[in-house]
C-alpha cells in the first residue's frame, strides 16, 4: 500500500480522452518526508510516519521540533503513519506524487464539511409530515411520532432525530486518477473527495 497526504484545493471539470466531460477535484500531494520509521524491535509494530505542510517553528512545539530535526526535516503541520508499505524508505526520503500513476484506483479519506445542528429533513432525508393538507400547519420538517406513548413508554435508542451533521471521518473508494501534474505536486482525481477546501485528505492506493 502507498499513502500520501494531501489538501484538497479545488474541484474543476476536464474533457477525458475519449471526449468525455468530467467533474474532478484538485488535489496537492505531498511531498511527505518521513519523519519516522517504526519497527516491531522498537514500537511494536511495523509503520512508517510521514508529515506535510509546512508550519512556522513559533508554533511547534519544542519536543516536535527536535522530533522534526532528528529527521533532517522542516517542522510541519500535519502527520500520519501508514502501514503495510510495500518498500521501506529512509529517515528523511520524500513521497510523492511520482508513486502514482494516471489510472490508478486510490481510496481517499478525509472529513466532511461539519454542517452543526440540523433537523431530520436534512440529517436524515425525512419527507416531514403529511405536507401542507389535512389539518397539517408548520409541520413540513417535523420527524413525527418518535415513539408509543402506554407502550413502550419510551424512545429506542438510536432513532433517528435532529443533531450535529458532518464533520464525520469518510472514506471513498475506487476514485480513479486521471492526471497528474508532477512538478506541481497536484493530482487530479476522479469525482469528488469529502472535505472542504484546504483540508486534508489521505490519498492511498
Amino acid at each position: 500500500m502507498i499513502g500520501i497526504i494531501g489538501k484538497k484545493v479545488g474541484m474543476t471539470s476536464i474533457f477525458q480522452a475519449d471526449g468525455v466531460y468530467v467533474a474532478c477535484t484538485i488535489v496537492e500531494a505531498g511531498p511527505c518526508p518521513v519523519t519516522q520509521v517504526k519497527t516491531d524491535e522498537t514500537d511494536g509494530y511495523n509503520a512508517i510516519q510521514v508529515a506535510f505542510d509546512d508550519a512556522k517553528e513559533k508554533n511547534v512545539p519544542k519536543p516536535m521540533k527536535g522530533h522534526f530535526a532528528k529527521a533532517n526535516v522542516t517542522p510541519k503541520r500535519k502527520v500520519m503513519e501508514f502501514r503495510n508499505y510495500n518498500t521501506v524508505p529512509a529517515l528523511g526520503d520524500a513521497i510523492n506524487v511520482e508513486n502514482f500513476v494516471e489510472g490508478d484506483k486510490v481510496s481517499v479519506v478525509g472529513v466532511s464539511k461539519g454542517k452543526g445542528f440540523q433537523g431530520v429533513v436534512k440529517r436524515h432525508g425525512f419527507g416531514g409530515v403529511g405536507e401542507s393538507t389535512h389539518g397539517q400547519h408548520n409541520r413540513e420538517r417535523a420527524p413525527g411520532s418518535i415513539g408509543a406513548c402506554s407502550f413502550p413508554s419510551r424512545v429506542f435508542k438510536g432513532k433517528r432525530m435532529a443533531g450535529r451533521t458532518g464533520g464525520e471521518r469518510i472514506k471513498i473508494k475506487n476514485l480513479e486518477i486521471i492526471k497528474i501534474y508532477r512538478d506541481e505536486n497536484l493530482l487530479l482525481i476522479k469525482g469528488a473527495v469529502p472535505g472542504a477546501k484546504g483540508s486534508y485528505v489521505v490519498v492511498e492506493k
